[in-house]
This record gives C-alpha cells, structure tokens and sequence, in this order.
C-alpha cells in the first residue's frame, strides 16, 4: 500500500469519523463513539477502525502523516453550555447594559415557527458577560470615524482594575464605530496589558479591532467575547488532541476546520471562527465532490445523531453569511451558509402532554444512542430504537459490531412510551416516528430551496452523515431533483471535507466608499487607494497567520474580494476581484463589470441601477497554500447483478403496516454497475442504505449510490 499522508478528523455529537488519504489519494473511513470528556480517546480508536481496513495499525501509519485536520463541537458545546471564563466588558460609558439586554430577535432564535410568531415563548439567555463585569470609559467616535468625545484617559486605569479585583480572566474591549477609528480601543489595550503586568496576573486582552473589525456593534462584540470566552479554554482542548497524536508518532501542526470553509492552524489568532466546524466540512467536501462531477447547483443534506443540516451550491459556489447566529448569540464571522434542526438519529422521542402527538428533539442522546444501548444509561427511547424496532438496523453489527444493542430493550420501550399511550401496535408507532421525522425533514428542505427563489428539479441532492442513507429516500420523496446522490463513504463525508479542504485564512473590515456613477477621476482614484489601503492590511494579516507555520508570503496565493452594493440598498454581494491590485480607473470599472454580472445572475438583469452609484461596504483577503487532496475513486464498471458474496441473505423488517423480508447487502462488496432493488438494506460497518418500496439504488464508477424514485 501506499503512505498514509492525510489524517481528516470530526468529532461529531454521537460519532467520530476519520478520513486517511494516502499518497495515491485513495482512503479509508474510520467510526468510533465519540468520547465528550476526552476526545482524543474516541479519535485513535476512529483512527485504527480505519487503518485496520488498510491491514496496518497507527504505530506504522502516524509517523508517515504529512497533515491533519479536526472538526468538532466541542467548542460549540462549550458556549451552549455556558461554561467558559470570566470575561470582563470594556464599553462606552453609557452603553454598559448593551450585551445584556442583545439584539431583539436572540430571544427566538432556534425556536420553531410556531414558538417564534408566540411572543409568550420568547426569553433571552443569561449574557455571557454579567452587567457586574461590565465597565464603561468616556469616548464617542461616530460612525464616520470621527472624535466626538475624546478619550478619556483617567478613567481607565479605575476601570480596568475594577475588573482585575473581580477576579476576571480576559478582557474584552468594544467600543461604538471602533473599527473606523481604532486608535482608542488600542490605547485601553495597551494601558489595561501594562496594569495587568504590574498586578502579575495573566489575563489576555482582547480589543475588537484586533480581530473583528467590522461594522454591527453587537455582533462585533458578541464575537470577541465568544473569543475570549469560548475559544481560548478550547485551544487548550486542541493542544491536548495534538499533543496525543503527537504521542502517537504524529509530527504535522495539527489545523482545524474554520466556518469560512477552509482550514486554519490551532495556533491562529481568531479561533472562534472555528466553532462551528464539523457540518461546515461536509459542505465543502460537497462542493469539492461537486467540481469532480462537473455539477452547478447541490443541496447537501447531512444526517447525523443530533441534528439536520443543509446548503446550497448554487453555480458552483458556497453562499457565505457574514452575520450568522450561534448559541443564541449574532455573530460577525463569515460563516458558510446552511439551516440546521435539531432532528438526528439519536433525537428523543416523546408524547407531547398538551396535545398527545408525537414530539421530536431538539435535544439528543448524542453518543448514548438510544434505549437500545445497554451501556447508554438511557431511559427515553430514540430515533434509532424505532430503527432497531423495524429493523432497519442490524443490532448486532453496529459500528461493526464493536457496540452490541439489544431489540428487546429498544421493543418495551417504544411500547410503553410511544404505542400504548397512541393506541397503536409497537410497530406502527416506530413506523409513525420514522415518518414523521422524514416528512419534517423533507418540508425543512423544500423550504429553504424555494425560500431562495429555486426548485428542487434545478438542483441534484448529496444525502451523507452517519444517518444520512436511512432515510434519504424518506425526505427526498416527491420532491423531484435531478438526481440523488449517496457516497458510499457517506459516514466520513464531513471528515472528508476537512480533508479536500484549503489551508486558507481569511479576513474582512468594513469599509464605507461611495462613488457615483459618472464620478470625477480624482473620487474613483481615492475610493481605490481605500480599497488597496485596506487589501494590504488584511494581506499582512493573512501572512502573519501563516507564518506561524512557517510558510513564507511567497508561499502564500492572496485572492482579493470586496462587497458592493448599489447606494442605498441594504444587502450587499461578496465578489471576487478581477484585478490583483489597484492602479487606475481601469481596474475600476473591471470591479463594476464585476459586481454588475454577479448581481444580474442574483438578481436580474432589469434590476441593474447604475444610477444610484456604488458603495463597497467591505474588503476581504483569502490567503490558500497548496495541500494534499483526496482522489474521487474511479472503478470500472460490472453487470448490474450484485456479486454473490455481496448478499448477505434477508432480515424480516417493518414498513408500512406489513412484515417484509428485506434483501441485505455488504455494501463494500457491491461493485460499480450494480443495480439495487427494492425492498433492500445496504450494510456498511458505519452506515446503513435503506431502498424502500417505489426505488432503486445504482453505484457509478466513482463508488457513488444515485437514489432513483421509480
């Protein structure tokens, strides 16, 4: 065999996947619980159930990796939770009661549809900084970056050391149109770090402008306290994981998953951007899978124990927020758009007392699984107990068989917490979950396609995840795409992700340049100098990041951007620029050729409004360097007759009112060509394909399933 050269990690809610890429590009697909308390016990025992399909072990294969990856939630876990530091809060005087009170709509965000338009329902979380560690300092600058009111120097050292007795462990500086005026929040910095070092205490400083330069006081500041709140006790988290696969033979600097869709060291400067990692690998595994196969529009769909996640592709690129929300916080990261519920595998299953329907999640058994686990300590049935009950799932080859679950267990519970009270038999009420949860799945899909102007039949569906392949054909039904598609390595396909990703960084400062539309040449060549002014201050930023790794500027592929839009309106688009650096009017009216084609595809073409003139609200700097990628597989095709040592002989199953015997396949063993019939259930060792009654299922030559609705 080749030389292991790519360790892809992500360490779900219930699993954790690793994806190893060897030199060829060909790779394996590990599973494992995920161990919350300890994460790099669950990542080694992934690590080898991948390896020993290679019929080789971590001791030989770990010295031979040149890279690793890691997604996970362990961060997010964390501010869920709330269980981070002690941050204190530097603001305007005045403006001290801000982050308590957030922003209006953090009091309904996650909630469903019904539970949002009922304001009875609605509540604010505990902040995150309480009002006690909150201080403020006289300043004013206003949002065209002038000094109102100067700094008012005697103020801050009372100001810091009230923070200091209250015995916080970083300190956050936010002050209002910061980032158009920096200077203030960086002399605080500087005076709070010389105070801090004469009172011997170690506390960091965190001041906005250093890391979250852009417009939206409240998400500005939400961000940099989820930096010093969350992401610093997690980069000790990742130091322990990297120092156990260093233990292990590891000698790569160990990268993590960013929201922005590429990969950043542990060591970079702004880690919160990578709180949420693992769904945002499946997207860009999705969009790399995608450019293989040459296709435009994707909807991604991904299954796992706790939750359904989904984006779009549309013409080929990732849509990115730029003020996403997370943990009922609004954020400024640019984060790959997707949707998530909190609908999964492992979602809990009960009886709603008011109305005796059935209720799903939002919260999960996440690395428990279900009732059916002896070792779960669980007592609420689950998702995958109606599995178990239907027997759709094979209890004695769960991951392989390393987990045993028992059908009894799952069987009683089902019947005293879901049938009996329903009136139905144990076997209708598993049935009725799997269709419920399904059909959820299926309107939260359509949904958001349509809520951006398109229909499902422009679009092919990747289904992945550990729970992806149980029911793609349950939310994909009538829906009409082009085409559903399934990798047989569906269960790792987030860890793949992480492993096709980039190394990139990026960054973003808000800028506010207005330039008519028939402007003077001396007004277009100061809007440029701006933009450039701030394109080489985030470059240095970029290649600072990267020296960390020792990579050199020349190492480094710098790919400007910018967001424009026309005067006036409130949305703007992120656009990549067609020109390297700027010099004359030249390269302007290349970026409003630009901007004009990109808006004309978003929008129309009719609702081009040159007239208005033109507003950059933002440059941005993505800086790449080159890194091992996996190879999509390419067999050749055989007859569409499964191979007989693929048929591992039939299970009586549950579906739809009646007992069936259901054909079993090892799907490792199908070959290109194959062409699955219904009723069957594919079994791998970290997934299950179900093709239910009116479908069929056919492996091309890359080793991808296309779901067909008959």
């Amino acid at each position: 065999m080749a030389k292991s050269q790519i360790l892809a990690i992500d360490a779900g809610g219930t699993m954790t996947d690793t994806f190893i890429i060897d030199e060829n590009g060909d790779f394996v697909v590990g599973k494992a619980q995920t161990t919350p308390l300890d994460e790099h016990i669950g990542l080694l025992n992934s690590a080898r159930d991948a390896l020993s399909q290679w019929d080789t072990k971590i001791e030989e294969e770990f010295p031979k990796l040149l890279a690793g990856v890691y997604s996970g939630t362990a961060m997010l876990n964390r501010l869920v939770s709330r269980v981070g530091r002690r941050v204190g809060l530097v603001v305007n005087k005045g403006m001290e009661d801000n982050h308590r009170m957030g922003r209006g709509l953090q009091s309904f965000l996650g909630y469903s549809y019904s539970d949002r338009i009922h304001i009875n329902t609605h509540h604010f979380d505990s902040p995150l900084v309480p009002r006690k560690w909150t201080v403020g300092i006289t300043e004013r600058v206003d949002l065209f970056g002038s000094v109102v009111i100067p700094l008012y120097d005697h103020e801050i050292e009372p100001a810091i050391q009230k923070l200091i007795d209250e015995d916080v462990e970083a300190i956050v500086i936010s002050f209002l149109h910061s980032y158009k005026y920096p200077a203030h929040e960086r002399k605080v910095r500087d005076i709070a770090e010389q105070i801090i070092k004469k009172a011997n205490k170690d506390i960091k400083v965190f001041a906005t402008v250093d890391y979250y330069p852009v417009r939206k006081e409240s998400h500005r500041t939400n961000t940099t306290i989820v930096e010093a709140y969350a992401a610093e006790p997690s980069r000790q988290t990742l130091a322990n994981i990297d120092s156990a696969l260093r233990e292990a033979g590891t000698e790569f600097d160990l990268r993590i998953m960013a929201s922005h869709g590429g990969t950043i060291s542990i060591k970079a400067n702004e880690l919160a951007r990578t709180c949420v990692s693992g769904p945002i690998g499946g997207m860009v595994g999705a969009k790399y899978l995608a450019e293989k196969l040459g296709l435009k529009n994707v909807a991604c769909s991904d299954i796992g124990g706790t939750s359904f996640d989904i984006g779009l592709i549309t013409q080929g690129e990732l849509a990115i927020n730029t003020s996403p929300d997370m943990a009922r916080l609004v954020l400024s990261l640019p984060l790959v758009s997707m949707d998530t519920t909190g609908a999964g595998t492992g979602s809990f299953v009960r009886i709603d007392p008011n109305y005796g329907n059935i209720s799903l999640g939002p919260d999960s058994a996440g690395s428990r699984v279900g009732v059916c686990y002896p070792g779960g300590g669980l007592d609420t049935v689950t998702v995958s107990d109606c599995h178990v009950v239907l027997g759709l799932i094979n209890p004695n080859n769960f991951i392989g068989g390393i987990i045993k679950l028992s059908k009894e267990k799952a069987y009683e519970a089902v019947k005293k917490q879901v049938a009996e009270p329903l009136g139905l038999s144990v076997e209708d009420a598993a049935f009725g979950v799997i269709q419920l949860l399904e059909s959820q799945l299926r309107n939260y899909l359509e949904s958001m396609i349509l809520g951006k102007g398109y229909s499902p039949s422009q679009y092919v569906c990747f289904s992945y995840g550990g729970g992806g392949p149980l029911h793609t054909a349950g939310y994909t039904k009538g829906l009409g795409f082009e085409d559903v598609l399934i990798p047989a390595w569906a269960a790792g396909f987030s860890a793949f992700g992480c492993g096709a990703a980039d190394f990139e960084y990026r960054y973003d400062k808000t800028l506010d340049i207005n330039v008519a539309e028939k402007a003077e040449y001396s007004d277009i060549l100061m809007a440029g100098r701006e933009l450039q002014t701030a394109w080489d201050e985030l470059k240095k930023k970029v290649a600072e990041e990267f020296k960390k790794n020792d990579y050199s500027p020349e190492d480094v592929d710098f790919r400007l951007l910018y967001r424009m839009q026309y005067q006036g309106q409130l949305n703007d688009l992120e656009i990549e620029a067609p020109i390297s650096a700027f010099h004359s009017v030249d390269e302007w009216e290349s970026l409003i050729k630009t901007f004009e084609e990109s808006y004309a595809r978003v929008y129309a073409k009719a609702a081009l409004s040159p007239e208005l003139g033109y507003s950059i609200t933002g440059a941005i700097v993505r800086g790449v360097v080159d890194v091992a990628k996996p190879q999509i597989p390419q067999e050749p095709l055989y007859g569409e007759v499964p191979p007989a040592d693929a048929f591992l002989g039939e299970r009586e199953i549950y579906w739809n009112g009646e007992f069936l015997q259901a054909n079993i396949y090892e799907m490792e063993k199908l070959l290109p060509g194959n062409r699955i019939q219904a009723f069957s259930i594919l079994e791998s060792t970290a997934t299950t394909l179900v093709v239910p009654l009116g479908f069929e299922a056919y492996l091309d030559e890359n080793r991808i399933f296309h779901l067909k609705e008959l």
